[in-house]
């Protein structure tokens, strides 16, 4: 009988951890784009950069970014290929914000314990939303921090760059007075505001992750563990069918702090909430935990992910891209002159 290795006596279990890399290898493999070169399991990722000599001006974009508390509920459901579809939209949605293109991304878990299934399952995930992305998941470490993390926790985080045209590069600078704001629905909750929303449900009113709720046609931790809606790739199909000028994905902070970070100082965006209805869930935590409306609107995204902002005789053809890709989207306002006293953006209406 082999002695146990004095770092598996310590909470680390490397062969574990190899495991896990011969498990998920499949499932990194369908994120290959023809620039990756080597494979899994090198020091570094390596990425063959010669198609940048196409650009006359290439720009790289990078993102970092995490999934926050949703991993709590992803934990507590004991479901983990879907988590990885909240960590790719939180990274490449940032980018495609500027107009890039996202080529590749790294990710990191760190658990207080190596599960070769569990770790698999997590990267499934954010290999499908690399798929989906366009985006080679080109490397990655997990770590296995015993001590640190409970047996069962986790974390996970990530790194994406892109590349974009200098010229093309989208932003304030574009955005002019009468251009339309299109709104692009979120999927729910995404992955933010989690620890409000945890707060209120599970630990305020005491719900139950199993309960089935009628307005959802699901259970509570069904809806709370929804995925992420990627944008990117149907954003990048946009802009290069249509005029755009500027994008803003909204995370945390909700629509009006993030639309703000692209209207410029002199001009408001005018958002019309009558034209959209917030899925049910965000109803309910603001009922549920007496929040008014102005908080879990600096909060939550309320039903919408992605925000452009394009000439109005470009709406039409972007709403119907959009449309066909599957992403529901519509005009929900108008870029305006700012009032001396006036907000970068201005909410009006109720959501009908």
């Amino acid at each position: 009988m082999s002695q146990e290795s004095a770092y598996a006596r310590a909470g680390v279990d490397i062969h574990a951890g190899d495991r896990a890399v011969e498990l998920m290898k499949a499932h990194v493999a369908t994120t290959a784009r023809p620039e990756i070169i080597g494979g899994l399991g090198g020091f570094a990722g390596l990425f063959d950069a010669t198609a940048l000599k196409g650009y006359d001006r290439p720009v790289l974009a990078t993102s970092t970014d995490g999934v926050g508390t949703k991993v709590a509920i992803a934990a507590a459901m004991d479901v983990h290929d879907t988590i990885g579809f909240d960590l790719i939209g939180m990274l490449v949605d940032d980018l495609v914000v500027v107009g890039a293109e996202p080529l590749f991304v790294t990710d990191y878990i760190a658990c207080g314990r190596v599960v070769p299934d569990r770790i698999a399952a997590i990267v499934k995930g954010i290999a499908a939303a690399c798929v989906h992305a366009g985006a080679a998941l080109l490397g990655g470490e997990t770590a296995e921090h015993p001590g640190l993390l409970a047996p069962d926790e986790y974390d996970i985080a990530g790194a994406t760059t892109g590349v974009v045209e200098h010229d093309a590069i989208l932003g304030a600078h574009r955005v002019r007075e009468g251009d339309r704001v299109i709104a692009l629905a979120s999927s729910g909750l995404h992955a933010n505001g989690y620890s409000l929303v945890r707060h209120v449900l599970l630990d305020g009113a005491g719900m139950k992750l199993d309960a089935h709720v009628d307005d959802f046609g699901r259970t509570l931790g069904e809806e709370l563990l929804e995925p992420t809606r990627v944008y990117a790739r149907d954003c990048l199909q946009v802009i290069r069918s249509v005029e755009v000028h500027a994008m803003s994905h909204i995370t945390g902070g909700g629509l009006a702090n993030n639309l703000a970070r692209v209207i410029p100082d002199h001009l408001s965006a005018l958002v019309d909430r009558s034209t959209w209805r917030p899925q049910p869930i965000f109803d309910m935590v603001a009922r549920v935990g007496k929040i008014s409306q102005a908080d879990i609107e600096e909060t939550l995204n309320m039903g919408v992910g992605m925000v452009m902002i394009c000439p109005p005789d470009a709406v039409e053809q972007a709403v119907d891209i959009l449309g066909s890709r599957g992403i529901p989207a519509w005009d929900a306002g108008v870029v305006t002159t700012r009032r001396p006293d006036g907000a970068a953006v201005e909410l009006s209406g109720r959501h009908h």
